[in-house]
């Protein structure tokens, strides 16, 4: 294969794709990328002026992006987007369900346990990581089934592997956040259109402003003991960085993974391989 067929395997452009949380910490680089790709970017995300920010970056930097303030966990507020989606795109090719993380009311800790985590924070991690990835499926997988082609890609987590110490809420939604994507996969395939794929990544540990000070210390800005049982469990020996997703997405999302549909990857530097010994 010549460079500009390898080129044209990996090709986005002029693809239409939507993407929740779009201006989290994990999610932005790959926005960015997308709008270099020359993808049509539609970015979602509950925090009206941090998405107006990276949208007017990506249209200054010359790419195309429209901005559309939007809570997952509530389908009005998706069908409103999808309505404006369609109104400036006229269709969606792809969607990546971006929007997720935990809440330090749902972590249990020296004092706060299991036993009483209050029940609004356990909803809030079950609606933002399980329903919100459910509900973006409903509004834009319509749209990509009536359409008979296209590609959906979830964001599960290492914790659906291995379920972690002190954060039950976030483990068991990611997990079903892995079981869903396979479910969808083969329902997509086999009621509208094999030309539909339906994947998912699941992000090792990535230093977030949710986890920062669960993983590091406050004050010093060492490892915290968590942080250090992380790295030593990890071959590769760091924190993933929010650009080494990107690579494994762009795989994903483009027509090189024509044949792949149901699987959830791993991006943890190898924590998912080491048995400790």
């Amino acid at each position: 294969m010549d460079v500009r067929g390898a080129q044209a395997i990996f090709d986005l452009a002029g693809k239409v794709i939507v993407v929740t949380g779009s201006a989290g910490i994990l999610c932005s680089p790959l926005c960015r990328t997308l709008a270099t790709e020359g993808a049509k970017l539609a970015l979602l995300d509950i925090n009206t002026e941090e998405v107006d920010n990276l949208t007017l970056e990506i249209n200054q930097s010359g790419g195309e992006a429209i901005a559309l303030t939007c809570d997952v966990s509530e389908k009005k507020s998706l069908d409103a987007a999808a309505h404006g989606i369609m109104h400036s795109y006229g269709r969606v090719d792809i969607l990546v369900n971006g929007a997720g993380g935990n809440n330090p009311r749902a972590t249990t800790n020296a004092d706060l346990s299991f036993f009483d985590l209050p029940d609004s924070a356990i909803q809030w991690v079950v609606d933002l990581n399980l329903i919100g990835t459910i509900y973006a499926c409903q509004v834009f997988g319509k749209l990509i089934a009536q359409q008979k082609k296209g590609v959906i890609l979830n964001i599960s987590s290492m914790n659906a592997f291995r379920p972690l110490t002190r954060i039950p809420a976030y483990s068991a939604a990611k997990a079903a956040v892995s079981n869903f994507t396979q479910w969808l996969a083969v329902h997509m395939a086999q009621e509208y259109s094999q030309d539909i794929r339906v994947n998912a990544i699941a992000p090792g540990f990535f230093l977030t402003d949710q986890n920062r000070y669960l993983l590091t210390d406050r004050v010093t800005g060492n490892l915290s003991e968590r942080g250090q049982t992380i790295i030593d469990h990890t071959p590769m020996g760091r924190f993933g960085n929010p650009e080494d997703l990107v690579g494994t997405v762009l795989w994903l999302l483009s027509p090189a993974a024509s044949f792949i549909t149901g699987i959830v990857v791993p991006i943890d530097g190898g924590f998912s391989a080491y048995s400790g010994v």
